[in-house]
């Protein structure tokens, strides 16, 4: 009989064992941590919903930690302004809008890869308005939240529809009858307007109130290479013309004192003004800040024409830096803040803001039972576009147009002559710009 070593006994077992099990399998690899930074400006509410959708995201996704900061509204804007450059902002950064194709021209921002969104599906899930601006150029460049809206409706106050004898609710066809109610709504004590029955003149109102009123028309505010501006033409004279008649004829606001600290929505729920032109989130704000102030929020007709044909911004939304080393990882942090339905939904409802994504609305008990002041608005989100590529919409709107509008509703210069500052200044702008 042969015999073996007890090595080779060892050695002659563990080859048995192998040969019947089979290879062992390699252990799985670990998943790698990775960091990523989100950045957005200070707001209470969105804040809130961020920090909650990240910490959820982070909770399903445990091998990506995300740091979330944020910096007050102008901090906020130069820190993108001088970081971006420099290529020392955050992965993902929740971005105005409007801002998006400047910074996407510029080469700051990556294009939304293929696989997460296509231009085409993203036109099925969200509005035209808002979608809109994050396409640039026949790119994607992120998704947004919520759809920016300052056109088409009103704060109403029924303890001054009382006073005044008019039935409320009011449900208008046609300016015509906004303004006569609103004249007599409208008190004048001392040769001092003390509550002003139509207030319009808020910066971004003004704004938008020329845009949409020059489309509603068949007009358009650009010029025909689509950079430079339209202001001089008979659509623009005209809604400068019926803003100053409503202001110097119909003395249903008075622009001077009705400014400032006595603007929207504050005036409107100190109980000065009986119709306020603004968007739905100010009824929100009303909600939650003046809870015993009795009010109602009410979808406007078309200024003129009769059909609704505004432009809106294109809200906030998410994006991702062209610096990022963690593509993959930015991209499915943004996208579940934008296009995942239910996070979706959890942002409008705690931010307060409309939706920019269609289901939310096609299907609104969800997001009326947190948010009911915003169903006047639903009739009007289709009809909406992209205000486009305006070079510098905060420079357009306040320096601009509110400005020049404003001295036309004074009487300080004639409506044909504040047309004529809007275009000059605007297209300064557009070749001030340029140059740089």
């Amino acid at each position: 009989m042969r015999s073996y070593s007890p090595v080779r006994w060892i050695v002659l077992i563990m080859a048995l064992l192998l040969a019947s099990c089979g290879a062992a399998a390699p252990a799985a690899p670990v998943a790698e941590k990775v960091t990523i930074r989100m950045w957005s400006h200070q707001n209470s509410a969105f804040n809130k919903v961020n920090q909650e959708l990240i910490d959820q995201f982070m909770k399903e996704n445990p091998n990506i930690t995300v740091k979330y900061e944020t910096f007050p509204y102008d901090q906020f804007i130069q820190t993108l302004q001088t970081s971006m450059p420099a290529g020392t902002e955050a992965d993902v950064i929740e971005m105005f809008g409007s801002w998006v194709c400047n910074y996407a021209e510029g080469g700051r921002l990556q294009e939304t890869p293929a696989e997460v969104m296509s231009y085409t599906k993203a036109q099925g899930i969200f509005y035209k308005a808002p979608l809109d601006g994050y396409y640039c150029n026949g790119k994607l460049y992120g998704m947004p939240n919520e759809f920016n809206l300052e056109y088409g409706g009103a704060l109403v106050n029924p303890a001054l529809y009382e006073k005044a004898g008019i039935p409320f609710p009011p449900a208008y066809k046609d300016y015509n009858s906004l303004i006569a109610d609103a004249k007599k709504m409208t008190v004048i004590d001392g040769g001092t307007m003390t509550t002003a029955g139509f207030h319009f003149t808020g910066g971004d109102a003004l704004g938008f109130i020329l845009l949409s009123g020059i489309l509603e028309q068949g007009g358009n505010y650009f010029a025909a290479d689509g950079k430079h501006f339209n202001f001089t033409s008979p659509e623009s004279i005209n809604v400068i013309q019926t803003l100053t008649r409503y202001a110097q004829s119909d003395k249903v606001i008075d622009p001077t004192l009705f400014a400032g600290d006595n603007g929207l929505p504050g005036a409107f729920f100190k109980g000065q003004v009986g119709i306020g032109y603004i968007g739905s989130w100010a009824a929100g704000v009303g909600k939650v800040d003046y809870p015993d102030v009795k009010f109602d929020y009410v979808a406007l007709p078309p200024m003129f024409g009769s059909e609704y044909k505004f432009v809106a911004d294109a809200g906030w939304g998410k994006v991702v830096s062209v610096n990022t080393k963690h593509s993959k990882e930015a991209w499915m942090l943004q996208s579940y803040l934008t296009a995942n339905r239910n996070n979706a939904l959890k942002f409008n409802q705690i931010s307060g803001t409309i939706p920019a994504m269609k289901e939310l609305v096609e299907n609104p008990a969800e997001i009326l039972s947190v948010e009911p002041w915003i169903k006047p608005t639903f009739n009007l989100l289709p009809h909406g576009a992209y205000l486009g590529n305006v070079t510098d919409r905060d420079q357009l709107f306040y320096e601009i147009i509110t400005k020049n509008l404003t001295d036309a509703l004074t009487g300080a210069v004639t409506p044909e002559a504040a047309a004529a500052k809007i275009n000059d200044q605007a297209n300064a702008m557009v070749e001030s710009k340029a140059s740089k």
